[in-house]
Formats: C-alpha cells, sequence, structure tokens
C-alpha cells in the first residue's frame, strides 16, 4: 500500500508543470492499466504503476527499474532517437523531482515526444495514409523480423500447446465477464473453432517452427505504436514478460492487420504483408494470419474488460464497454474465417504453369491438391490405351471426360464435408463443370476461388514440348493437341470478381505470381465470409 500511495503522490507531482527541469507546452497525463504516462512537449515520461495483475508484478521497485531498462533496450530496436534512456525520481515526505538529492523512490523512461498527427492510427482516420507509407512498412518491419528471428531459444514459443496455454488463459480470464460484458455463444463458438483449429492444423506449427518463422518481436504491434516522420518509429513493444513478445512473426504481424480492420481500413493491411514476404519469402503467413488476428482480437477484448472492471461509472467505463463488443465481433469474424473451408479452383489451358502454383499453394496451405490428370490415371480406361491420341478420341472421349470431373468433385466433397479445404487443379474447360463445382461450394456453404491460369500460345506450346522428355510428367497434353483444346474452352466470363482472377504467368516467377496469389485469395476469402455471415 505505501508504493501505491507514494506513486499517487508522484504522479500529483509530476502533474504540476513546475516539476521538470526544461520548459513543459501541453502537459498532458494518460493512463493504461499498467503505465503512468506524463506528455510535457518535447519529453515523455512513463512510469511502471506498482500492482501485481498476475502476468506482471510491479510491486517492486527494482523491478521497476529493470522493466524501464528493459523497455528502453527493446524498443530501439525499432526506433531511432526516441528513447532517451532511465531517470530516476527522489524525494520523499510529498515532495518529488526529477535531478535531485535524495533518495530514489521511482523510474521513469525518458523518450522523445512524437506528434500525435505522425501516428498510423491518426493518419488513417485523416485519411492521409498512402500506400507507398504502408510498403515502407512492410519492408521495415521485413528487415525486422529477419534479425529477431534468428534467437534460437525463442523457437519453443511457436509450439501448439505453449500458443494452446496462452489462448486457454485469456478465455478463462475473460470467464467473469461473460453474462454482463460478454455474450455467451459467440464467445463459445470462438473458443470451439480455436481449440478446433489446433487438432485439424497442428502440422502448420510444426512448420512454422522448421521454417524458423519464431521470433523475438513486438508484441504489442498496433497503429497508435507506430508513427511516420523522416523515418518509420515504432515504440511501446511488450517488455513486461517474454512470453508475450516471443512468439509466430504472423502472430505480430496479424496485431496490426487486426488494427487496420478495426480501424475500417483493412486494405491497408494487403502492402504490409506483401512486402514484408517479398523481404523473407514468408508465404505461410497467411496460414495462420486469421487464427492469430482472432487471438489478438481476444487479448484486446480481455485488457478492455479488466479496464472496464478498474473504472467508476463514466464515458471512459461506457468506452470500454463498446470496445469489448468490438473486439468480441473481429475475433468471431475471424473465427469464422479460419474455420470455414475453402475450394481453390487452378484452371486454364495444359501449359500455363496452372498445377505449379496449385502444388505451392498446396504446399504452403498443407491442403489435399486433387489433379484431373491423377484421378485419369486411376481409371480402367486409362490403362487400355498406349501412346499419344487425338482429342475426342481414347481418353479425351467426352464421357470420359465427364467421369474425371465427377470422382474429382466427389472426392472434394468428402473433404469438405470434414471440414477441410481442397484444391482442384484442371482445365475445367466446361462451363458446366464450372457451375457444377460452384454448385457444390454453395451446398455445402464454403468459400470458392477461381484463378485461371493464362499464357502465350508460344509458351505453352513449349511447355508442352517439354513434357515429351519428362518421363514423371502426369498430364498427357501435348503440343498437337493445344490447338484443339484452345478452340473447345469456353471462355470464363460468367463469374463474377468476388471469385474469380485471371493470372498471367508469365509476368512473374513462381515465387512472386504465389505472393500475389496468396494477396487476392485472402481478400476474396474475407469478402465471401462477410457476405455469408450478413445471411444469418
Amino acid at each position: 500500500m505505501g508504493d501505491v500511495k507514494t506513486f499517487e503522490e508522484i504522479c500529483r507531482a509530476m502533474s504540476d508543470p513546475g516539476f521538470y527541469p526544461h520548459p513543459v507546452s501541453g502537459l498532458k497525463r494518460r493512463d493504461s492499466h499498467i503505465s503512468a504516462v506524463f506528455l510535457t512537449g518535447e519529453w515523455v515520461y512513463k512510469l511502471k504503476k506498482p500492482f501485481n495483475f498476475g502476468f506482471l508484478d510491479y510491486t517492486e521497485l527494482d523491478t521497476r527499474r529493470i522493466m524501464c531498462e528493459r523497455e528502453v533496450e527493446l524498443n530501439r530496436r525499432l526506433s531511432v532517437g526516441i528513447y532517451e534512456g532511465v531517470v530516476e525520481i527522489r524525494g520523499g515526505g510529498g515532495k518529488y523531482h526529477l535531478d535531485g538529492p535524495g533518495r530514489v523512490v521511482e523510474y521513469a523512461v525518458k523518450m522523445r515526444q512524437l506528434p500525435d498527427e505522425g501516428s498510423l492510427a491518426r493518419l488513417i482516420a485523416s485519411g492521409r495514409i498512402s500506400r507507398d507509407e504502408m510498403v515502407w512498412l512492410g519492408r521495415r518491419l521485413g528487415d525486422f523480423y529477419a534479425k529477431g528471428c534468428q534467437v534460437q531459444e525463442v523457437a519453443r514459443f511457436g509450439r501448439a500447446d505453449v500458443i494452446r496455454f496462452n489462448l486457454e488463459e485469456n478465455f478463462r480470464q475473460v470467464l467473469p465477464f461473460v453474462g454482463s460484458l460478454l455474450e455467451k455463444e459467440p464467445l463459445d463458438f470462438i473458443e470451439k473453432a480455436s481449440l478446433g483449429f489446433f487438432s485439424d492444423c497442428r502440422r502448420l506449427f510444426d512448420h512454422r517452427i522448421a521454417e524458423g518463422r519464431i521470433c523475438d518481436g513486438h508484441g504489442d504491434l498496433r497503429a497508435e505504436h507506430i508513427y511516420f516522420a523522416e523515418q518509420i518509429q515504432i515504440i511501446d513493444c511488450i517488455e513486461f514478460n517474454d512470453r508475450f513478445r516471443y512468439g509466430d512473426v504472423a502472430s505480430d504481424l496479424a496485431f496490426l492487420h487486426m488494427d487496420m480492420e478495426r480501424l475500417g481500413r483493412p486494405d491497408l493491411s494487403h502492402p504490409v504483408l506483401s512486402n514484408y514476404i517479398e523481404k523473407t519469402l514468408d508465404f505461410g503467413i497467411y496460414t495462420l494470419l486469421d487464427f492469430y488476428a482472432c487471438y489478438r482480437s481476444i487479448v484486446k477484448m480481455k485488457v478492455s474488460c479488466l479496464s472496464w472492471s478498474e473504472l467508476d461509472d463514466s464515458p471512459r467505463r461506457t468506452e470500454m464497454k463498446g470496445r469489448v463488443s468490438l473486439y468480441l465481433d473481429l475475433a468471431l469474424r475471424y473465427a469464422v474465417r479460419f474455420s470455414r473451408p475453402t475450394i481453390w479452383v487452378f484452371c486454364g489451358l495444359p501449359g500455363t504453369g496452372k498445377s505449379t502454383l496449385a502444388e505451392k499453394v498446396g504446399e504452403t496451405f498443407d491442403i489435399k491438391l486433387l489433379r484431373s490428370d491423377a484421378v485419369r490415371r486411376k481409371l480402367p480406361e486409362y490403362h487400355s490405351h498406349s501412346g499419344p491420341v487425338s482429342l475426342g478420341t481414347g481418353i479425351y472421349k467426352p464421357e470420359l471426360k465427364g467421369r474425371v470431373y465427377a470422382h474429382m468433385l466427389a472426392m472434394a466433397h468428402d473433404q469438405l464435408k470434414n471440414g477441410w479445404s481442397v484444391i482442384l487443379d484442371a482445365t475445367f474447360s466446361s462451363r458446366k463443370w464450372r457451375q457444377e463445382v460452384r454448385r457444390l461450394s454453395e451446398d455445402l456453404d464454403v468459400n470458392i476461388l477461381f484463378f485461371e491460369c493464362t499464357s502465350s500460345e508460344q509458351i505453352m506450346t513449349e511447355r508442352l514440348g517439354r513434357r515429351k522428355t519428362v518421363a514423371e510428367s502426369l498430364s498427357d497434353a501435348r503440343p498437337e493437341h493445344l490447338s484443339g483444346l484452345i478452340g473447345e474452352f469456353e471462355d470464363i466470363d460468367e463469374l463474377p470478381p468476388a471469385i474469380y482472377v485471371r493470372m498471367d504467368t508469365e509476368k512473374g516467377g513462381p515465387d512472386e505470381l504465389l505472393r500475389e496469389i496468396l494477396g487476392k485469395a485472402y481478400e476474396m476469402r474475407r469478402i465471401q465470409v462477410e457476405l455469408a455471415m450478413e445471411r444469418f
């Protein structure tokens, strides 16, 4: 109790401009549940509150000193010239000062004050943020995470059991607020979907560890902590608990991703993620983005609940209640997104590169890939023919093609019924079969994405020609078939933009194309889930 009383006396002293040994303009105090911050115009002083919240314990003065020093050290990783150091507050008996005699009674982080109007949150609110600035941010973060993920001792924080512990802890900590602040039904759905994700997708977490994607990150990467000036300044990382800062890069970026959506600009997240991927080749970030965005929403919801419980009946308390509802809604939307299966359709003429891209997406998401060429080879009729055949005969008979598509869609149906996404790789040259796969998505209420791969006839001919020398090629299409295949391909003009993208595979290498596909797919799935939620 003595520390708390002293702390309040210090805060009252710091609310007087005369306390500071430098000019003060516009003195303001801002509080979070763990800190008290004083803005003086040029400098900011941040104190740790002497409380024990379970996940942190600041009741000892020496601990507060250590954590102030730790905050300065960690935040210098993503800022330049902002964190001045740790200062001592001395005095007693109700009289306190900086840079003077007496015993040390408190410590504060001293940092340069950044202009509020330069924060990403303010720039978004005023409509003054540009795509170029978000590209710049994505590249800056890519450089940071490339270094942070070299710390081997943090890898265990990416394990599914560690993440599950953190997740279940959050759900336990919000239980007291169910009924008064939180609706039980959506919270139950989010918890069930999250725990189910662990059971179905455990290999994704193991793969992230194997790829070296677990890092000593920021832990609280949101718009109000990012400033644009002559250079990007990112402040206020988590110093009080390594467990909240260590983790998958996807978890760190998901916090910012979620904040962009909270602020009504989900489109701003794409250039950040795309340029992060360009720097790091971390295509797998999309596999866990919605899951971690849901987790981050729950964390913010929990913090809002705790803040609400500490406030008296006031406008601030009403604001916290609104935040609780906002973050619960965001968490629900992310939970629906990561738990809703998707049919990925890679279609187009042979030799356009669709199979290569379909395989890359399958490897990235650990999704089953169904190829029409592989299905065809399992049919008894296939083995009754040897050597190349003309279109319309043998393995290219219309009735045999129909059986291939019917069998492929039946296998896709089984995957989707079990709650798993699936990738279909076939020409889908007929509108009939494109309509059939759309009907399957509607019947099962799942997402569907069409990626039509295209290239010039010359490139297709060259690629098909190389298949003659590749013994393991599944496809039976050869250059002599191409003109006929082009002639029978029914233009894809019936699919709406919400489910269809045309990809020119000559305009970039496989990695660049994959990055584009993943970004477009994420946005298309987001829109489809929003439409689905509006129907219910």
